[in-house]
């Protein structure tokens, strides 16, 4: 797939300020600092479509995008940013999940990770909650330029995925990625059409 047009569209605070036709989605999310905005702006051929901030935690509203007029990217905040109140935590959250659980467009869930880290906690956790609700995610490791070589990024996506083996009987699609590199968008890009394909059948 080729992206030729991407457009912001709209910031909602609630799940009820999506848009209301029934387009596709393919939402985003990971821990801040994961490194969203250039992963979006770069799968988009669009620099300045996310924007991209040296503040962790910026995006605070579930964000749309059209792709070619056909389907949704979707922007959601990022989890787990300790530097906030609890309410706003709170609030966030609720926004979150509620988009994640009851937004019907929403065909697939990428959970963003730093393939830097070994597994954390709050990434686990996330992920767990999404397979005991039933929601259809893949998982993006991002940073790949960061670890060394391709073939060390893989190697380490390989060794996260079987921890996850441990809890899991059936895992989850993954890709390995880089923005600075591009590593990775015609993968992702090519899972997007093919299950846009599948839907449409």
């Amino acid at each position: 797939m080729e992206i030729n047009k991407s457009e912001f569209t709209i910031s909602s605070a609630d799940i009820s300020q999506c848009p209301k036709d029934n387009k596709h989605e393919y939402a985003f999310i990971g821990r801040s600092n994961v490194g969203k905005s250039s992963l979006i702006n770069m799968l988009c051929n669009h620099k300045g479509l996310a924007k991209t901030s040296a503040t962790p935690g910026k995006t605070l509203l579930i964000n749309h995008f059209i792709i070619n007029n056909e389907w949704y990217l979707v922007d959601l905040p990022g989890y787990g940013y300790a530097k906030r109140s609890k309410t706003v935590q709170q609030k966030l959250e609720h926004m979150i999940s509620s988009y994640i659980l009851q937004r019907e467009q929403l065909v697939n869930l990428f959970v963003l990770i730093d393939i830097r880290h070994d597994p954390q906690k709050i990434d686990m956790e996330f992920i767990t909650w999404l397979g005991q609700s039933g929601i259809p995610f893949s998982i993006i490791f991002t940073k790949a330029d960061k670890i060394g070589n391709e073939q060390k990024a893989r190697k380490a996506a390989a060794k996260y995925m079987e921890t996850l083996k441990e809890t899991w009987e059936e895992l989850p699609p993954y890709f390995v990625t880089s923005s600075d590199k591009r590593i990775g968008r015609e993968e992702v890009l090519d899972y997007i059409e093919n299950i846009n394909k599948e839907i449409e059948e």
